[in-house]
C-alpha cells in the first residue's frame, strides 16, 4: 500500500510587547513544537519524529531543532537547518516524500523569528542577547547564492524592495493602467488585505489601514521605492513561530490521532529556475511559475476542486499578481488567509509556513481545499501547494526546475559605453521621504540588457508622474545621459 502522509499537529504563536514580554526565536520555535506535539493528543508521537527541519533566520543559532530535540527528549530525531534561499515548500515536500518511501516515519517542520525583540532591544537600550547553540545540525541544505546581474546590485542594493518594484512598473504596464489608476488599485488591494489582518489573531497588526493611507506617503507610511510605501512591504520585524507535524497514516492510526486533527497534502509544484532580474525574458513572469502553476491547475481542475482557502505569497505586490495570473480563481475569494505579509507579517524565511497552519487549522472547521504558495529570492523560485480536509489521491510533486531551464535562457547583458535603449521596468529609492534616484532596466538595439540610473531631479519627477515603460532613453556608462 502507498504510505499516505498527513498533517495530525499544528503550533503557531504571535508576541507583542516589552523585551522583557518578549521570547527570543529558541523558545518560540520551542513553544509551537510542543503545540504541535499536543494538539495531535498523543505525546507518543515524539518517539517517532525522525526529523526537524528549520529554515534558517535572523538568529545565529547553530541548530535549534538539536537543542528542542534534547531538551524534549525526541530521541530519534535527526536536525536539518534551511538556508535562505531554499523554498520553505520544500520542507514540506521532502518530508512527505521521505515518508511515502518508508524513510521516515515523522517530521517536525518549524520556523521562527524574534525581530520584534531584537527592535525592542534597540528601542529600550538594552543588549539583545539570545542562547548560544554552537552544535551543528545533522545537515545544512544550502541553495546556491542570491543572483544579482550586473549592475544590479549597485544600482538597488541587496534589499529585495527596490527589484520588485521594477517588476510592479512592468506589471502595471501590462495592464495598461495609468500611474494614479495603479496606486488605487494597490491601495485597495492592501487595504482589503490590512481588514483581513485586523481580524486574525495570528497577525502582527490589529489595525485596519484605509486605502488612503495606504497611498500616502509620509514618516509613518514611508516611501520606499516607488510606487511601494512601507505598507507595501512585508515586515519583518515580529516575533513569531510555526509548526507543522507531519506522519505516516498508519502511524496515526496507531496511535489512535483523531480523524478531526488530520489534513491531507494533495500537490506540490516548485520551480528552483534561477536568473537575475535584469536577464529575465519578462519581467512579469516565468517559464518556472507558468509551468508549475499548470501541474496544480490540472489537479484542480480534475477533481473539480473550489478553492476556498487562498495564501497567495505577498512580500511585494506583484508577488501576489504573478500568481494570481496563472491560477484559475474565482474572483470572489480573498488571496490571502492571514491578511498578508504587512500586516500579519512576514518572517524572514518562514512566512509560507504560517500561512500553511492559519490554512490548515481553518480546514479543520470547515471541510475544502487550501492553496498556498512560496517564493524564495526577488520572485526567484515559487511554489504550489494544495491540501485538504479529506484524503481523495496520493501525495503528488513536481519540481519543473529541468524544463524551465530549457524554456528560459538568460538575455545577455549589455556591453555598450552609451548608446540607446528602450525602458522595460523602473523605480524611484528614497532616502527617508526624499527621492533621491532613478532607476531604469532596458534593453538595447541589440536586444541586450542594462541597468542605468539618474539623479536628475525632473527625470526623478516625471518618474512618478508619468508613464517611462516603453520610453527610449540614452546612456552613458551607467548613468542616463
Amino acid at each position: 500500500m502507498t504510505k499516505k502522509p498527513v498533517v495530525i499537529g499544528l503550533g503557531i504563536t504571535q508576541q507583542k510587547g516589552s523585551y522583557a514580554e518578549l521570547d527570543e526565536a529558541l523558545f518560540l520555535m520551542e513553544k509551537v513544537a510542543m503545540q504541535a506535539i499536543n494538539d495531535c493528543g498523543n505525546s507518543k508521537i515524539k518517539d517517532f519524529i525522525d526529523v526537524i527541519d528549520i529554515p534558517k533566520g535572523f538568529w545565529r543559532y547553530r541548530d535549534p531543532g538539536k537543542w528542542i530535540a534534547e531538551k524534549n527528549n525526541f530521541s530519534n530525531a535527526k536536525t536539518s537547518v534551511n538556508k535562505i534561499g531554499v523554498l520553505q515548500q520544500y520542507l514540506i515536500n521532502n518530508t512527505c516524500n521521505k515518508i511515502i518511501k518508508g524513510e521516515i516515519r515523522a517530521g517536525l517542520i518549524l520556523g521562527g523569528e524574534s525581530r520584534a525583540k531584537m527592535i525592542a532591544a534597540l528601542k529600550e537600550g538594552i543588549e539583545y542577547k539570545e542562547m548560544e547553540l554552537s552544535t551543528n545540525p545533522d545537515q545544512y541544505v544550502k541553495a546556491k547564492d542570491d543572483l544579482y546581474g550586473e549592475g544590479e546590485a549597485e544600482a538597488l542594493g541587496l534589499m529585495a524592495v527596490g527589484y520588485y518594484a521594477v517588476m510592479e512598473s512592468a506589471m502595471r504596464k501590462s495592464k495598461n493602467l495609468t500611474l494614479k489608476e495603479h496606486e488605487d488599485y494597490l491601495g485597495s488591494m492592501y487595504a482589503d488585505f490590512s481588514e483581513i489582518a485586523s481580524k486574525n489573531q495570528y497577525a502582527a497588526s490589529d489595525k485596519s489601514i484605509s486605502k488612503d493611507q495606504i497611498m500616502l506617503a509620509n514618516s509613518d507610511n514611508k516611501p520606499m521605492a516607488y510606487p511601494y510605501n512601507k505598507y507595501h512591504c512585508t515586515s519583518w520585524n515580529v516575533s513569531q513561530a510555526s509548526a507543522i507535524l507531519i506522519c505516516e497514516e498508519g502511524l496515526a492510526d496507531q496511535l489512535n490521532i483523531s480523524k478531526q486533527k488530520r489534513i491531507y497534502p494533495m500537490a506540490s509544484s516548485e520551480t528552483n529556475h534561477m536568473i537575475a532580474l535584469i536577464q529575465r525574458p519578462s519581467l512579469i513572469s516565468s517559464a518556472g511559475l507558468k509551468l508549475a502553476s499548470e501541474k496544480i491547475n490540472e489537479v484542480v481542475d480534475k477533481h473539480s476542486i473550489n478553492l476556498n482557502l487562498i495564501d497567495l505569497y505577498s512580500c511585494f505586490p506583484v508577488a501576489v499578481q504573478q500568481f494570481e495570473n496563472v491560477l484559475n480563481l474565482n474572483t470572489k475569494t480573498s488571496r490571502t488567509i492571514t491578511g498578508a505579509m504587512p500586516f500579519a507579517g512576514g518572517p524572514l524565511n518562514n512566512y509560507m509556513l504560517h500561512a500553511t497552519v492559519q490554512a490548515l487549522l481553518k480546514l479543520r472547521s470547515q471541510s475544502g481545499h487550501s492553496l498556498i504558495t512560496g517564493v524564495s529570492g526577488m520572485m526567484t523560485k515559487q511554489s504550489f501547494c494544495l491540501w485538504s480536509s479529506e484524503y481523495q489521491m496520493p501525495f503528488y510533486h513536481a519540481d519543473v526546475t529541468k524544463k524551465a531551464q530549457q524554456l528560459d535562457k538568460p538575455i545577455p547583458i549589455s556591453n555598450a559605453k552609451h548608446g540607446n535603449g528602450i525602458v522595460i521596468g523602473y523605480t524611484v529609492l528614497y532616502e527617508g521621504t526624499k527621492p533621491t534616484s532613478g532607476v531604469f532596466y532596458i534593453e538595447d538595439s541589440q536586444g541586450e540588457r542594462k541597468v542605468v540610473t539618474s539623479e536628475d531631479k525632473a527625470v526623478i519627477t516625471s518618474m512618478r508622474e508619468e508613464e517611462w515603460i516603453e520610453k527610449e532613453i540614452s546612456f552613458y556608462g551607467n548613468q542616463v545621459s
